[in-house]
């Protein structure tokens, strides 16, 4: 039997003939990590890693940049159910943020490298996905308000603007996470404690100046 076949049949012999955006998005997230952003992937590299010709990639994607802000819209989602599912079993403000700060920072370490995006993105991505992380960023700020606004009533404690106070804790414990990334694995349960002490000075300041207001009126 003749195997032989032609530079055209050999340059797509290992290729797969059908792939949905899922496929792209999995091999786009083998590629990137601590010290990779999704800007700095070219189409040829995703192709490559998927397995198709980058003439395939179009069939799913627009370009680079519509599969990044995808890769970005799918990190948020993630990290939202994940913390989402942790302040759901705690029932104080103390188990909230230190349950919520627990999985935020265990998914630094996850393989599934979605938080490093949001993380990376936020500071080096162009406009669209600096745009597309402060999107994600928004439904934080306003999951977490609302889990404020019921644990003050659940509690009977104060509560100064909550919106503001949930957009100061998201964007600290974002901005300590992107230093975070940077640390050796030894250093991870030191800064966890940080940033738990830190959101508690804010939920704590919150709850004085929502008493102070109340007294006021």
């Amino acid at each position: 039997m003749s195997t032989n076949l032609s530079p055209v049949q050999v340059a797509t012999a290992g290729r797969k003939p059908m792939i949905s955006r899922e496929d792209i998005i999995a091999a786009a997230l083998k590629l990137v990590g601590p010290h990779r952003s999704v800007s700095s992937l070219s189409l040829r590299e995703v192709a490559r890693e998927a397995g198709i010709a980058p003439n395939s990639f179009y069939r799913q994607f627009r370009d680079m940049d519509e599969l990044a802000v995808a890769l970005i819209d799918l990190a948020g989602q993630s990290l939202r159910q994940i913390i989402g599912e942790a302040r759901q079993r705690s029932r104080t403000d103390l188990s909230v943020v230190r349950g919520s700060i627990e999985a935020f920072m265990a998914q630094l370490r996850a393989d599934d490298r979605l938080l490093h995006i949001l993380l990376r993105e936020g500071t080096v991505g162009s406009d669209a996905f600096k745009q597309a992380v402060d999107r994600q960023l928004v439904y934080f700020e306003d999951e977490l308000r609302l889990d404020l606004i019921r644990l003050a009533e659940a509690n009977h404690t104060g509560l100064f603007e909550p919106a503001l106070t949930s957009k100061a804790i998201t964007r600290l414990v974002f901005t300590m996470g992107a230093t975070a990334m940077d640390l050796p694995d030894d250093k991870y349960a030191e800064m966890t404690e940080q940033v738990v002490t830190m959101v508690r000075m804010i939920v704590t300041g919150t709850q004085v100046l929502g008493e102070s207001t109340k007294s006021v009126r």
